[in-house]
């Protein structure tokens, strides 16, 4: 698994807990921070990680319009919280990082989709990035 491939699992790790225990983005990732300064060997994928959710935090209102636009009849709240925590990585990556093509942005998120959501949630998850791609070509 690559650097970044571990670094978006990082940032839906800590997304994912400070959604669901309703807990303060700023308290679950320095705590985050601590835990990686003890590993030095995740240092690359701690940097990513950090970029991802601090990406997310600076452009939360406009990636969550964005994917309740584009999830035809969705609401965020009505969302499993992992499927809202991979869009929101993926739409940062494809809004906001132009080291990362669209193409693997999506295909991140699907994986992550696959492996910690629902059976639909893939499905849902590349259908709502493939609209967001679109609108960040246009």
């Amino acid at each position: 698994m690559s650097a970044r491939s571990k670094a978006r699992k990082r940032a839906l790790d800590m997304l994912f807990q400070a959604d669901v225990r309703a807990e303060p983005l700023e308290r679950v990732v320095e705590a985050e921070a601590a835990r990686a300064a003890g590993e030095p060997d995740r240092l690359a994928s701690w940097m990513y990680a950090r970029e991802i959710v601090d990406g997310v935090a600076d452009h939360a209102a406009e990636i969550d319009e964005l994917i309740v636009s584009y999830a035809q009849g969705w609401s965020l709240a009505r969302m499993p919280n992992v499927d809202r925590a991979v869009l929101r990585i993926a739409a940062w990556e494809i809004l906001h990082n132009p080291e990362v093509p669209t193409a693997v942005a999506i295909d991140e998120a699907v994986e992550l989709a696959k492996e910690y959501s629902t059976e639909d949630s893939s499905r849902f998850v590349n259908g709502v990035l493939g609209r967001i791609g679109e609108y960040a070509s246009a």
